[in-house]
């Protein structure tokens, strides 16, 4: 096999205690699985061990592609797809009750996490996502309010995914060792929300508005949404002498629902 491919974000994942330690956060057997960047097979191996209902690689890496179909040819239970993820059809390919891991490439780990949570199923098909993030993504991840970390991704998240567990990993735990640390984070989906916004893409809209200047006050923000910014304010009840950060998640939330119903009326 080749060595890693920089351009493809490319670390392997060679310590098989963690290896183990991942496989260990879910029940397999009898699941759907589907992994993201599966590599040479490390985590694959395991996962075939706990006797999967059905596993779906997908590799963008043609040499690694032609290697896993090469070393599961005979597995009937694995579809391999040589495909980027950012352009697989996940709402075609998810299997009910799917669990899926990733060994994410660090250049597109927040656009795959993104993609994910814009899949409008609801319930949605995976009951479990088990993705390796850099250690500083992950904090942005789980950035709770109140403290710097807290921000655009953690909002977005914690809108549909609840994180049960996460763990940090060593750069020493990888072929080729990667100049940074990692974090494997462990999201189950809510079961119920009880706010109902209607497409997550106006999360992503306000969000990106209101923080585009994370220092400053959020009228000029509420202004490009509504046309009375201050009657909306009031009736939300949200003050707009507030800076984005000192807004939780929740009253995100509510913005939202109210700019979706203001822009039905």
């Amino acid at each position: 096999m080749k060595y890693a491919k920089k351009s493809l974000g490319q670390n392997f994942l060679a310590d098989q205690n963690i290896v183990k330690k991942i496989i260990s956060l879910v029940h397999i057997e009898n699941r759907n699985v589907l992994e993201i960047g599966p590599g040479k097979g490390a985590l694959t191996d395991q996962i075939l061990k706990k006797q999967p209902k059905s596993v779906i690689l997908v590799e963008k890496d043609n040499a690694l592609s032609k290697f896993l179909k090469s070393k599961y040819e005979k597995n009937k239970k694995i579809k391999i797809y040589n495909e980027d993820i950012l352009k697989f059809d996940l709402n075609k390919n998810l299997k009910k009750d799917t669990i899926v891991f990733g060994n994410l490439p660090y250049n597109i780990s927040s656009q795959i996490l993104a993609n994910i949570i814009r899949l409008k199923t609801n319930p949605p098909k995976y009951s479990a996502l088990i993705f390796m993030f850099q250690k500083e993504l992950a904090e942005k991840i789980d950035g709770k309010f109140g403290t710097p970390k807290y921000g655009r991704l953690s909002i977005l998240t914690k809108y549909k995914l609840n994180i049960l567990n996460k763990f940090n990993v060593s750069s020493n735990c990888f072929i080729p060792k990667p100049k940074v640390e990692s974090t494997i984070i462990h999201f189950v989906p809510y079961k119920l929300n009880i706010h109902k916004i209607q497409n997550i893409e106006n999360l992503e809209k306000i969000t990106r508005i209101l923080f585009s200047n994370k220092r400053k006050m959020i009228n000029k923000g509420f202004s490009k949404l509504f046309k009375n910014p201050k009657y909306f304010s009031q009736k939300i009840g949200i003050n707009l002498s507030l800076r984005p950060d000192q807004i939780n998640e929740n009253d995100f939330y509510r913005i939202v629902e109210h700019y979706e119903k203001y822009k039905r009326s």
